[in-house]
Formats: C-alpha cells, sequence, structure tokens
C-alpha cells in the first residue's frame, strides 16, 4: 500500500518542477529589448518619437506622441523641457531643428478626434516656423505638408512634399516674422517612369545638392536620391519585395540609417534599424535587434552632425508608423570598435 505522506509531496513536487518551467519558458517570451540593451545603447526618455539632434549634439528635440507636445531633451543632465506648452496647439507630428536653432513644427490648426489622420496628411497638417526662444507662437508658413519635410543641416531651406510633388523653399525673416521664399516644385510622381507614394526625408551632406526620399510602395518600399539641380533619380537600395525607408543620414553623406525588415520580410510591424551604403552597391549592415525579440521593432534613426551618435526610438509591432515609445542613444563609435560578427 502506498504512503499519503509520501505520494503528496511527490505531486507537490512534480507540480511545482513544472510550474517553474513554464514560469521561465514565459519569462523569456515577455523579455524586452530594454532588459538586455548592449554598451553601446542607453535609454534616455521614458516616451516619445520622433528625435532630432540639436546641431552641437547635446541636445534632443522629440515629440511626446502624435498630435502632442514637443519637448526637448539635455543629453548630459536627462532634464526635460517642453517647448510648446506656452499657448494652446492642437498636437504636433514633426519637429525639426532648423539651421539657426528655431525649430520647424508639422501640425494642424483643427484636430478632429474622429478623423486624426488628416491631422498628420497634407489634407490638414501645416508649416510652422517656432522661434527658438519660445517668445510666442509658430508662424505658419502657408503650406501644408504630407508626413516629413526634409530641413537643411547648413542654410534655411527645406523641402516637402504635397500632392505627391516635392517643393523646395527657403525660410526668411521679415520684420522679425517666418516665411517662405524662392519656392519652386523639384519632382513631380508623374515623371517618374513607375508609381510610388512620395516622401522627402534628408539633403544629402555635406553640399546638400541631393534629396534622400521614399518611394513607398514601389518594390516593397525604396530608398531614392534626387539630383536637385538636374532631377535625376537613384534608387539606392535595390531590393525588390523588402521595406527600406531612409530616416536619418550621415554627416560625410556617404551612409544613410533605413527602416528595414531584411531579416524577416514581413513588413514595417518588424522594422529594425540597417545602415546603407550610399554608393549604388545597395549594401547594408543591420545595427539593431528590437526585432528579434517577441513584439518589438526599432524605427526613426536620426545621426548627431558629428557622426557620433545615432537617437532612435523602439515601439511595439502593431503601433501605426511613426509612434515611438521612448528614446534611446546608439554610440556608433563605440559600436564600431566593439561589434562582432552577426549571422543576418
Amino acid at each position: 500500500m502506498w504512503n499519503r505522506k509520501i505520494i503528496i509531496p511527490v505531486f507537490v513536487f512534480a507540480a511545482v518542477l513544472v510550474l517553474s518551467c513554464h514560469a521561465g519558458q514565459q519569462s523569456q517570451e515577455d523579455k524586452s529589448p530594454l532588459d538586455e540593451l548592449p554598451p553601446h545603447i542607453q535609454r534616455v526618455t521614458q516616451f516619445g518619437q520622433r528625435a532630432d539632434f540639436s546641431h552641437d549634439g547635446k541636445r534632443i528635440l522629440f515629440i511626446e506622441k502624435t498630435f502632442g507636445d514637443v519637448y526637448e531633451v539635455e543629453l548630459e543632465t536627462k532634464i526635460i523641457r517642453p517647448k510648446t506648452h506656452h499657448y494652446y496647439h492642437e498636437g504636433y507630428t514633426r519637429a525639426l531643428y532648423l539651421a539657426n536653432g528655431d525649430i520647424l513644427l508639422s501640425g494642424a490648426r483643427r484636430f478632429d478626434v474622429n478623423d486624426p489622420q488628416a491631422s498628420r496628411s497634407e489634407t490638414n497638417a501645416e508649416l510652422w516656423v517656432l522661434n527658438k526662444d519660445l517668445s510666442g507662437p509658430p508662424v505658419p508658413l502657408g503650406e501644408k505638408c504630407s508626413e516629413g519635410p526634409a530641413v537643411s543641416r547648413r542654410n534655411m531651406r527645406i523641402a516637402w512634399t504635397q500632392r505627391n510633388a516635392f517643393y523646395l523653399a527657403d525660410i526668411v525673416y521679415k520684420q522679425g516674422k517666418s516665411e517662405l521664399a524662392n519656392k519652386r516644385k523639384i519632382l513631380d510622381v508623374r515623371n517618374l517612369p513607375f508609381e510610388c507614394y512620395l516622401e522627402t526625408q534628408n539633403f544629402r551632406p555635406p553640399d546638400e545638392k541631393e534629396l534622400i526620399f521614399t518611394a513607398y510602395n514601389y518594390q516593397g518600399t525604396e530608398v531614392m536620391g534626387l539630383d536637385i539641380e538636374t532631377g535625376k533619380v537613384v534608387n539606392y537600395s535595390l531590393a525588390p519585395k523588402q521595406y527600406d525607408e531612409p530616416e536619418g543620414i550621415f554627416p560625410d553623406g556617404k551612409h544613410t540609417l533605413v527602416e528595414c525588415d531584411k531579416h524577416i520580410l514581413k513588413g514595417i510591424h518588424y522594422n529594425d534599424i540597417y545602415k546603407l551604403a550610399l554608393d549604388g552597391s545597395g549594401r547594408t549592415e543591420r545595427v539593431t535587434f528590437f526585432a528579434d525579440y517577441p513584439g518589438y521593432k526599432s524605427t526613426n534613426p536620426v545621426v548627431s552632425d558629428n557622426g557620433r551618435y545615432m537617437a532612435f526610438q523602439y515601439a511595439k509591432r502593431g503601433d501605426p508608423a511613426g509612434v515611438g515609445r521612448g528614446i534611446l542613444i546608439f554610440d556608433l563609435e563605440m559600436y564600431e570598435k566593439t561589434k562582432k560578427p552577426r549571422n543576418e
């Protein structure tokens, strides 16, 4: 006859063993890339998206959320300061430093909760200039913009997308107020030999004679370059059926960062950040691995003016494009010194 005093502990031990194994397996599945950041990556904020470096590399401008306020974080102290709390507004989708330190904003005059996406498209989104001393509300430039504008790091020139065409203009100041001058169309999708949706991204350093842009829905999505003077268009990613969207460019103009799904080819919800050579070779190098963790991705990288750091955001799989859940800093110099070969 079995002894109950022995049988009960045996079953209890077995149950505990099963639960422990399950718990260990569950914790592995629930891991976040933030739990295992490599030494060259540090988290800067607990919220926010669409980072942009100040020209001295000491601060980062970012959006609280899509249709939210604009903030600036000081990297040395981690102090976060609001930039758009001193006036009423309907929220912003972009905030970028201009060459003189003023801030280019994109946002709508009216926000409709029943149709929010109109406020990040040319239907309602407008371009504004906010003075760096925050002495008043921003001044409208009188132009609507689809998604993100491109901003020169050298002078007061911007480019933006409207009705699937690119426009170029200079920001000038008259009687203390900003306005646009020398506006001209530099590309219309109807002049391309293929169908796509356009979005400006970056002026290519150092001479900024070329505009790097995204051709959405063309061969997946491709990284393109437009010679501003001649109108010649070059395909740099050369990767059919792969998603490649340029977001940040290196100051020497030899590489750009791209949101890319090369590692899995399942679309934007699986993106990580790659470094793409702008020499026509299509050569890439994967630099973040957030998508290796179930439910995560990394997006929207930018490079500091000295080329030392990259800022980017992390997001959850399924988050709308552009949505971020915090800003991180990537030390590119440390990464190059310590990186190990990885299998793609």
